[in-house]
């Protein structure tokens, strides 16, 4: 194998999930977040649309975020269903990022261009910069938690009805080793070749 695809390979099967309280709170310099987002601009897109939008917050407006994002689960949820431990941690959940970014899909202007493949497009922005980040040593967190997809998450982002929300990224930094990776169905199981 080449020395390229050795890398690629290393970096995807070596990238993991942190949850962000696990992060340490230091931060990631601006420039860096820009190359991430410079790697996600590089994702597969049909009809040359480029559905994929991320909004970054950083510095004081990672509270302000959690902040929101907590207010919209309170004012959202009946109150039978309310949990205070939820509000908690949807308010704390950035503490110790550096970064949180929402990702979303902007539908484009080409009607002929399934939805499905808008989502598909942004999911794989999303992805190139995931594995950026890890191979750059950062702790990431692909969220869809909360109030991620509910309509009151869009309106409060002042996005459009056809526009989805696919998470809320958190990046940062973590102390401890990335856990042994697994998978639990053979790739046999997931594969049919026809020849």
């Amino acid at each position: 194998m080449n020395a390229l695809f050795q890398s690629i390979k290393q970096v995807i099967e070596t990238r993991r999930t942190t949850k962000p309280p696990k992060m340490n709170g230091q931060r990631i310099p601006d420039a860096q977040i820009t190359q991430l987002l410079q790697l996600a601009d590089w994702a597969p897109t049909h009809g040359h649309t480029e559905p994929w939008r991320f909004i970054v917050y950083a510095d004081d407006a990672l509270k302000t975020f959690c902040q929101n994002h907590a207010d919209l689960y309170r004012q959202n949820t009946p109150e039978e269903k309310f949990l205070s431990e939820k509000y908690e941690k949807l308010l704390h959940m950035g503490d110790k990022a550096s970064h949180i970014l929402v990702a979303y899909m902007r539908r484009g202007e080409l009607p002929k261009i399934p939805e499905l493949e808008e989502i598909a497009a942004t999911s794989c922005a999303i992805q190139n910069l995931l594995l950026g980040a890890s191979a750059l040593g950062m702790a990431s967190y692909w969220g869809s938690g909360g109030m991620a997809y509910h309509p009151s998450m869009k309106k409060h982002l002042q996005l459009r009805e056809q526009d989805v929300v696919l998470g809320i990224l958190y990046l940062g930094y973590a102390e401890d080793a990335a856990y042994q990776g697994k998978r639990k169905v053979p790739l046999q199981e997931k594969v049919t070749w026809v020849k």
